[in-house]
């Protein structure tokens, strides 16, 4: 379990004990994908902290993949059947999204999320639908309780529209786009869900005026916070791999095709939201890998859409014949290939590896000999019921290790700590207990890349 997904975890442990929600704008997020993992947790039988299991709590963010890989089904009418088609592959098969849709943190269900607001806001401008303007809503105060850099994609699908209509329907009027009624009582959707989960329902109204901090926590991590990237960083983690270089190859060509025609279709919205996004994300310092998902949607769909171009030549040229269907397949083949190859590597030969870039301080397969450990020590000494006294600055994924034990004791470095049967000390903490630990035995575990804490077990005699 990567710190993020322990982290999410032991807030739904919380509000399985019982507790209430509270929102935390500093390095929490919001609470849609807490609201979600809970009843499922529930259904599959979990009760308290200790009884959850990494499935049970990945099972919402899975859910939430398969849901953007059904919306596809939803789109065929806004951007036609085979690149949906193929989009809908890509998110199924791809490495990228495979293995971040398996992480139990909000950016399955933000990318999720995303596309049902831009599928019903598009059908709401569209037929001028108030049912598809609610459900705009509801999926915009999704996004929103998802993550507070949807104010990042609001800005960018709202500058992609006005663009859209300036490069491509000036002049013509928007008839009923805009029809009061509707558009208040979208808000009101908008604004009643976004409460509702910000307060946990009403239990927790301190949330709004936290809510307003955000802001300043957002532009404050936005400056790096030690997670600076490159500029081009994106683009080297979408074009790495086997099958990354051929999948944004055919991107960029089902792009370029929509930027020549001038076209009011649905790429060319589509195109405009990709820069607008892309120039965001990229002169953002701040960058983690699995905020590459939220490109994963053009891509796909703009790759789809050049093999759908490719398909179509025979029609425009006849004595091309049946070449271009036979190099089709030919690519698909050489695609499949090489896509089942990076994601069998990268999700499930080398998911925690260095190597990997999409295991981005991922907690190392050394870490799970932990627990292990301690049970086994423990059961030579005797002692039934432990007592873990755990010193770091940040102790995390350890809670969610030590779920299990019930006397676990988390200290900062420098305060008093109690007696146990066991330590876990970081590394810079343990010079600082070297007359309590004295007589305790070290062994070494890593936590992150570079990062190792210390467990300290009763020395033989």
């Amino acid at each position: 379990m990567h710190t993020d997904e322990a982290v999410n975890a032991y807030i739904v442990g919380q509000l399985l004990a019982g507790e209430t929600y509270t929102y935390d704008p500093k390095d929490r997020h919001g609470p849609a994908l807490t609201a979600l993992a809970l009843p499922l947790a529930k259904i599959q039988g979990a009760k308290t902290f200790s009884d959850l299991t990494e499935s049970e709590l990945r099972l919402t963010t899975v859910l939430a993949g398969m849901v953007t890989i059904l919306l596809f089904g939803a789109a065929v009418e806004m951007f036609g059947f085979l690149p949906c088609l193929i989009a809908a592959l890509l998110f199924a098969c791809a490495p990228l999204p495979v293995y971040y849709d398996r992480y139990f943190i909000h950016e399955s269900l933000f990318a999720a999320a995303t596309f049902g607001l831009i599928l019903t806001g598009w059908r709401a401008c569209k037929r001028h639908s108030t049912i598809q303007a609610l459900l705009a809503a509801a999926c915009a105060a999704l996004v929103l309780t998802c993550k507070e850099t949807a104010v990042l994609h609001f800005f960018a699908l709202a500058a992609a529209a006005i663009v859209f209509w300036l490069w491509n329907l000036r002049g013509k009027r928007l008839v009923g786009l805009w029809r009061p009624i509707a558009a208040l009582v979208a808000a009101a959707v908008f604004l009643l869900l976004s409460v509702m989960l910000f307060t946990w329902f009403g239990s927790n109204w301190k949330a709004l005026p936290d809510l307003l901090h955000a802001a300043p926590n957002f532009l404050a991590r936005a400056g790096g916070e030690g997670h600076q990237k490159p500029f081009w960083y994106y683009a080297q983690l979408l074009t790495g791999g086997w099958s990354g270089r051929l999948i944004c190859g055919l991107a960029c060509v089902g792009f370029i095709q929509t930027v020549r025609r001038r076209s009011p279709s649905p790429y060319g919205f589509l195109a405009f939201y990709a820069l607008f996004l892309a120039a965001i994300y990229n002169l953002i310092p701040y960058k983690t890998p699995w905020l590459a998902l939220n490109f994963w949607l053009p891509v796909a769909l703009f790759a789809g859409l050049a093999i759908e171009s490719l398909w179509r030549v025979p029609k425009t040229y006849p004595a091309l014949g049946i070449a271009i269907p036979a190099l089709c397949v030919l690519m698909g083949a050489v695609a499949a290939v090489l896509i089942a190859h990076d994601t069998h590597q990268r999700v499930f030969v080398h998911p925690a590896d260095e190597t990997n870039p999409y295991a981005y301080a991922q907690t190392p397969e050394d870490l799970l000999g932990l627990p292990t450990e301690v049970e086994k020590l423990a059961l030579q000494d005797s002692v039934a019921t432990p007592r873990i006294a755990v010193i770091a600055s940040d102790p995390w994924p350890l809670p969610w290790y030590l779920r299990h034990f019930s006397k676990v004791g988390f200290w900062q470095p420098g305060q008093r700590v109690e007696r146990a049967d066991f330590y876990i000390t970081s590394t810079e903490a343990a010079d600082q207990y070297r007359d309590q630990l004295q007589d305790f035995h070290p062994d070494f575990f890593g936590v992150r890349p570079g990062v190792l804490v210390v467990l300290w077990s009763p020395a033989l005699k």
